[in-house]
């Protein structure tokens, strides 16, 4: 398994990079393959969910609307106890004082920013009705653009 170690290793240095150039789907791909090598590598968790965030902080929903749900790793329906404990989770692996990562504070900053819209009902009404699904779309189609959400299912243990 030490072998494994080192290539890990090679990978996440790889994928810290692709961070730095804000080639975040890269970033993410050679993340996953280090934590696939050797899964108790260090901080490759805070890694993931930085790409993660700064991806679908990269996609626009409907444009010009950020899409707060992906950012939190969240489905539409949430309610405000899931907004809060899921903030709460990722501000622990994004704090700037724990996650030394290029990008930490920026994705800090989106996630305080995703959770102050979500939490308050006024604001999130608004944002819901800007960013509802047409009656023709499927919701599916409206979540395909960003890969966060599905992949959040394999290191959320």
């Amino acid at each position: 398994m030490e072998c494994n170690k080192d290539e890990a290793i090679r990978a996440m240095g790889i994928a810290q990079h692709k961070m730095q150039n804000h080639d975040f789907e890269g970033a993410k791909k050679f993340a996953l393959k280090a934590q696939k090598l050797f899964p108790e590598l260090e901080n490759i968790t805070q890694l993931l969910t930085l790409c993660d965030v700064h991806h679908c902080a990269k996609h626009k929903v409907y444009g010009s609307e950020m899409d707060w749900y992906g950012i939190l790793q969240l489905e539409r329906s949430a309610d405000e106890g899931s907004v809060k404990k899921q903030y709460r989770k990722l501000a622990l692996l994004l704090h700037p004082d724990k996650n030394k990562f290029a990008g930490a504070d920026a994705a800090f900053k989106l996630i305080g920013e995703a959770n102050a819209v979500l939490t308050d009902q006024t604001k999130r009404s608004r944002y819901d009705m800007k960013t509802a699904p047409k009656p023709t779309e499927q919701c599916q189609e409206y979540h395909q653009h960003c890969f966060c959400r599905p992949a959040v299912q394999a290191y959320k243990q």
